[in-house]
């Protein structure tokens, strides 16, 4: 330790009355592997959502946390909603509350930011007239639009979150085979030579 670092040290344990510095790491972003089971970091991520956000009463954090895993998996909303005992339309407003919306909710009959816009100046069933759809449409591409915009409003941290969870996951059990495979294939049929 040079007289400068030696100084500096001194300073440091008379003004914090500590006599060594520690910093805590913490995981890096993206890292494969994360402490707890898929559903306690589910339930986290749910937990945090609901610290945010007024989510809909009608489904517990239970039921949230399967309805997540289920949407990862594939699952329709009339299925889920089967599984929970429970509407699909309860489903539908509980998944885009917690950021999880469907690619082919995106495409709808108007530019999602645009329906934003032309609803803030008109109302639903005017909307709906125009491109010759029903309400039931526009309110349901409407909440879709919503839910796109709290998903940018907070840097989609929450959707990365979940998709951490079930796509790490599933990415993490790909690169265990390919790591597992690649060489045995790669030294298939080699001689070894070893003189001892």
């Amino acid at each position: 330790m040079d007289e400068k670092t030696e100084s500096l040290r001194d300073i440091f344990i008379d003004v914090t009355e500590e006599s060594t510095v520690t910093e805590h790491q913490e995981d890096v972003r993206g890292s494969l592997t994360r402490d707890g089971s898929t559903e306690e970091r589910t339930a986290d991520v749910v937990a945090a959502m609901g610290d945010r956000y007024d989510l809909p009463t009608s489904l517990d954090d239970a039921q949230r946390v399967d309805l997540v895993a289920a949407f990862y998996a594939g699952a329709d909303d009339e299925s889920i909603a089967e599984s929970l005992d429970t509407s699909p339309e309860t489903v539908e407003r509980t998944r885009l509350a917690l950021h999880l919306v469907r690619e082919r909710e995106t495409d709808g009959p108007i530019e999602l930011s645009e329906l934003r816009e032309r609803l803030a100046d008109t109302d639903v069933a005017t909307v709906a007239a125009d491109l010759d759809t029903s309400p039931e449409t526009v309110e349901r591409y409407r909440r879709v639009a919503e839910t796109q915009a709290a998903r940018r409003a907070v840097g989609d941290r929450f959707r990365e979150a979940f998709d951490e969870i079930y796509l790490d996951t599933d990415l993490a059990s790909h690169t265990d085979d390919v790591t597992r495979d690649g060489l045995d294939e790669a030294t298939e049929g080699m001689e070894n030579e070893l003189s001892l």
